[in-house]
């Protein structure tokens, strides 16, 4: 967190030239990025993507006063780099095709809107999961176990077990945000739970 610029320059990517920017959801640690130092659009000339139901989720009037004290900043943040995306948002419902060969799929509870995205390929589909799997261990070996950084816990388990379901029959790759290994993997099937096989 907080070293997106210097990650960039180093695998040689203009932010200038950056056309497109998903957003799984509204935390701090995936949205904040999108200002630089001065309070700028990091990807100026990108469009910019959210699903629906998370932008009027952050957006509505009364989501801060209905938030918990410790996550009010959370809202107020999102909400201030929101207005700065006002004119420039493309939003999207789940199932659609925001981009081609990019699907849209609900994963809601860690937030109300949290999205994954498949970006389909010939050879090999990678689901890009954000934060609807936290913990490499835990969420694999007992995804019904609800966790307090899911916003609906019960809907978060519910999530949990269909995604870890499906990546397990279509044995597509993932990329997980906060999973070791630069959270690249597979989900396998161990007994009647799973586990996380990074990749090279």
């Amino acid at each position: 967190a907080g070293r997106l610029a210097e990650s960039l320059e180093a695998a040689g990517i203009d932010p200038g030239e950056v056309t497109d920017v998903l957003f799984t959801h509204a935390h701090p640690d995936h949205l904040w990025g999108l200002l630089d130092d001065f309070d700028e659009l990091a990807f100026a000339e990108a469009d910019y993507h959210m699903a629906r139901a998370e932008w009027d989720y952050w957006r509505a009037d009364d989501t801060l006063a209905n938030t918990p004290e410790v996550r009010k900043s959370f809202v107020v943040g999102a909400q201030n780099r929101m207005a700065v995306l006002e004119d420039r948002i493309r939003l999207f419902d789940h199932g659609d095709a925001v981009l081609p060969d990019v699907e849209a799929m609900d994963t809601s509870g860690h937030t109300p809107g949290h999205t994954s995205f498949v970006v389909h390929d010939d050879a090999d589909a990678v689901t890009i999961i954000g934060d609807a799997i936290l913990n490499s261990v835990v969420s694999f070996a007992r995804p019904d176990w609800p966790t307090g950084s899911d916003q609906d816990p019960q809907k978060g388990v519910e999530t949990r077990s269909a995604l870890l379901d499906r990546l397990a029959r279509e044995r597509t790759r993932m990329i997980g945000f906060h999973l070791p290994h630069g959270g690249v993997g597979r989900v396998e099937r161990k007994g009647t739970a799973y586990r996380f096989a990074p990749v090279a």
